[in-house]
């Protein structure tokens, strides 16, 4: 009896492990079965902000094209949800302009955005916002569930929301009334929100309201007696015809609608509908102001003179896509007050100039030139190479050093300087004048546009109009050409048989190397080429290529083609097929490169392109003639032909070449 009974037990046991096992691979095998939803990415527009996604943390995929700058970015690595989401993307570097997977994080809203250049973005520089984001590439944490469908702030989707300007707020339904959406101008309508400025800038003097102050002397500077000037109220221009919302400082009690809801008044003193300008575009320049920061000056002509800065800071419209403006204050030695970048919009910028202080001293410009030259105009401080440079010096009676050596310097270097000189000395103060007529040996061009003159401090707000319209007439503005960057290049390249491969890739080295020191572009440095034996052949016009890696690359490609030398019609191939469609304002260079005597004349086609006004430059290598070469070069021979016995060593005169380039160019009058 007990045998059968554990036999029993033993059958139980063995079933109910059978059906445990069975159970468990069937498990797995409905485990298997069961796929997991697999996560859609949404995708969103360039144009959605981060503030229109509810989400505090997802997972988007941005397209190509938002490094665009009208999709408005704010902040540095931590950016205003008032921000693009993708152009923050590609200004953080998670992203290039070719779009792309990205992770979008919100955090806590900053007290202060700063702007900056990167990545081929310009942000922008905002005061405050309440929210914030920060952008990651997109790897998931392991255990958060990431949303397929994007929560927005209102119901319209994001392709409706693209480009408007102006959104409609539902108001809460009232019992027995239908719920009707208002307007932004309706509801400022309604409470009475009108743009009131909470600063003026402050009065240009009046001859009416003039009081009497006594004017410091420094040793060997100014002795004027007295000082008269004023102080009376000004009208603020900040409401003017078709000002920007964003210029405004404030608005009445009660709140505004913004794209993400309603601010309340608290928020409104550094918030605004659209936070900054992106400037001028017909006024892009790179302006730095040089003020007279001397003990002579005094503190009340010292602050009109910020009053002028502040007046040309409004009317610049200053932004990333306009012009840029910073500020050096000079006395016995200069000092940078802000930079390019430094503030990106008109009321930043204005608010910063009301900061300055004077720093006293004598009145040494020269150095200031200097200094500017070669410490301003850098990437680092926010120049840019598409904008011309320019420099407002101003002046109260005269420099304590000289000017001229920095000056030339300064426009060798491709800025341009303009002068606004105040009073002057009087006859028995001449003696103590360093550099007699120095304004005139410091600007770009002695015809009186770069130059403005005021006899009193009185009517220094008189050069506000021709100075802005000057400045920003980048047509005239002379000195933003310079020897590298103002000319049409023909390389008329010898291909006969006595040359070779090997030696045929060292001459396109060498052309190469004198290339890279040129700023290439259409409207800077153009190269064109044309290879010749005894026939000729144009390996690509000015207009072919215009940046400096397309030329490079169309240098690289040109075969050899091997043949006679016939360097005379050459030279009328080049002036018909390449300088005949050279630029008016350019300057015209060929550089002849050839290794042995020619089969026919060159007297006449090198005369004819002298007559046309191309400078010949005359590179002869191996058997080549001096002769010939010294008549092809334009006069005088000795800086425009160059002899060396062995291919291998052209190279050693693109340095020499490109000098005599540039001193030729800055040795022509400038006037």
């Amino acid at each position: 009896m007990r045998t059968v009974v554990l036999t029993m037990k033993a059958s139980v046991i063995e079933m109910f492990l059978v059906l445990l096992v069975t159970g468990v691979h069937s498990n797995k095998e409905t485990a298997k079965k069961i796929k997991r939803p697999k996560f859609t990415v949404p995708q969103i527009n360039c144009d959605v902000k981060a503030g229109k996604i509810i989400n505090p943390e997802f997972i988007v995929k941005c397209p190509a094209g938002c490094q665009d700058p009208k999709y408005h970015v704010y902040g540095t690595d931590v950016y205003a949800s008032y921000s693009s989401v993708c152009g923050a993307a590609v200004h953080s570097g998670v992203l290039d302009n070719s779009g792309g997977k990205i992770l979008v994080r919100k955090v806590a809203g900053q007290s202060g955005y700063k702007g900056s250049y990167s990545n081929g973005v310009q942000s922008l520089s905002l005061p405050r916002w309440r929210e914030s984001f920060i952008v990651l590439e997109s790897k998931p944490k392991k255990g958060v569930t990431y949303p397929s469908a994007l929560t927005y702030s209102s119901s319209k989707s994001p392709a409706a929301q693209a480009g408007e300007t102006t959104k409609a707020y539902q108001r809460p339904p009232i019992p027995g009334t239908t719920a009707q959406p208002i307007t932004l101008m309706q509801l400022l309508a309604v409470t009475g929100a009108v743009a009131t400025p909470t600063t003026l800038p402050r009065p240009f003097p009046s001859a009416a309201s003039a009081t009497s102050i006594p004017r410091p002397r420094p040793v060997g500077h100014r002795s004027h007696e007295m000082d008269l000037l004023s102080t009376a109220t000004y009208t603020s221009s900040q409401n003017r015809p078709g000002a920007d919302p964003g210029e405004m400082d404030s608005w009445k009690p009660g709140s505004v609608l913004l794209d993400e809801g309603l601010v309340p008044k608290e928020e409104l003193s550094t918030q605004s509908l659209e936070p900054v300008s992106l400037g001028d575009p017909n006024c892009k320049i790179d302006l730095s102001f040089l003020i007279d920061g001397s003990t002579s000056i005094g503190k009340r002509r010292f602050r009109i003179q910020k009053q002028l800065l502040a007046a040309v800071a409004q009317a610049l419209d200053i932004g990333p896509a306009g012009p840029l403006m910073g500020v050096v204050q000079y006395g016995d030695n200069p000092a940078t007050h802000f930079n390019l970048k430094t503030h990106m919009n008109s009321r930043d910028l204005k608010t910063a100039i009301e900061k300055i202080t004077q720093r006293g001293g004598l009145s040494n410009v020269g150095r200031a030139i200097s200094f500017v030259t070669k410490n301003f105009f850098s990437k680092a401080n926010g120049n840019r190479s598409s904008a011309p440079n320019v420099v407002v010096v101003m002046v109260d009676g005269w420099p304590t050093d000289k000017v001229e050596e920095a000056s030339r310097l300064a426009r060798e270097s491709g800025i341009n300087i303009f002068f606004i000189t105040i009073e002057g000395a009087a006859e028995n103060e001449k003696q103590y004048v360093v550099e007699p007529n120095f304004a005139n040996k410091a600007v770009c061009r002695t015809n009186g546009f770069y130059s403005l003159h005021v006899q009193s401090w009185f009517g220094l707000h008189k050069t506000l109009q021709p100075l802005v319209k000057r400045v920003c007439d980048t047509d005239r503005l002379a000195c933003s050409k310079t020897c590298l960057n103002s000319a049409d290049i023909g390389f008329v390249i010898d291909g006969s048989s006595s040359v070779g491969t090997g030696n045929f890739r060292t001459v396109l080295q060498f052309v190469t190397n004198l290339t890279k020191e040129f700023e290439i572009s259409d409207t800077d440095t153009r190269i064109g080429a044309v290879q010749y034996t005894y026939e000729q052949r144009l390996e690509f016009g000015f207009d072919k290529y215009s940046s400096k890696p397309d030329i490079l690359n169309a240098i690289k490609r040109v075969g050899y083609w091997s043949g006679g030398t016939s360097t005379g019609a050459a030279i009328n191939f080049a002036l018909e097929q390449l300088f005949k469609k050279s630029k008016p304002n350019k300057r015209k260079l060929m550089i002849l490169i050839t290794d042995g005597r020619s089969y026919d004349d060159v007297r006449i086609p090198a005369m004819a392109a002298h007559l046309k006004g191309v400078i010949t430059y005359a590179i002869g290598v191996a058997w080549a003639a001096q002769e010939e070469l010294e008549v092809i070069a334009t006069h005088p021979a000795r800086d425009h032909s160059f002899f060396v016995d062995e291919f291998d060593n052209l190279y050693q005169y693109v340095p020499r070449i490109i000098q005599n380039i540039c001193a030729e160019f800055n040795s022509q009058p400038r006037n």
